[in-house]
């Protein structure tokens, strides 16, 4: 078993694949099968498994997202009560209860089994930078 913390700096909303940092964690391990496990120590951000070929993808993802639980300066969300951090911190939130903050991923052959355009993110839902942490534990 190895475990450790990766903090990775936001610029704001959006997409930040960390695949390759989880892959040199894996390959520092020496391990060639188990379970890693990927987890996010926040409530305004999530993890995801997504394409990571075309750029698109994030966008369109974001798009949607937007649209599905907008700013809670949008009357649609007037209805909102947190807002101790901003008009996007509940919005963030509701993000968050909507996508996963933990990930499991398959290793075999001291290999992560994702597929060809899979890559590991962590999606921001916050406007402004943040330095999050994400724990990676690794059951051999």
């Amino acid at each position: 078993m190895r475990q450790t913390v990766l903090t990775i700096e936001t610029r704001g909303t959006g997409l930040y694949e960390f695949t390759p940092r989880v892959v040199q964690f894996l390959r520092e391990s020496g391990e060639a099968s188990g379970l890693m496990t990927v987890f996010v120590r926040h409530t305004s951000c999530s993890l995801l498994i997504q394409e990571n070929a075309d750029p698109d993808v994030q966008r369109d993802l974001q798009a949607f997202f937007q649209r599905l639980v907008p700013s809670a300066d949008d009357p649609a969300m007037d209805y909102l009560v947190h807002r101790a951090e901003g008009p996007d911190d509940m919005p963030a939130h509701i993000k968050a209860a909507l996508t996963p903050v933990c990930l499991s991923i398959p290793v075999m052959g001291g290999r992560l089994v994702l597929g060809t355009w899979q890559g590991v993110y962590l999606f921001e839902h916050r406007a402004r930078p943040h330095r999050r942490e994400v724990a990676l534990h690794l059951a051999a």
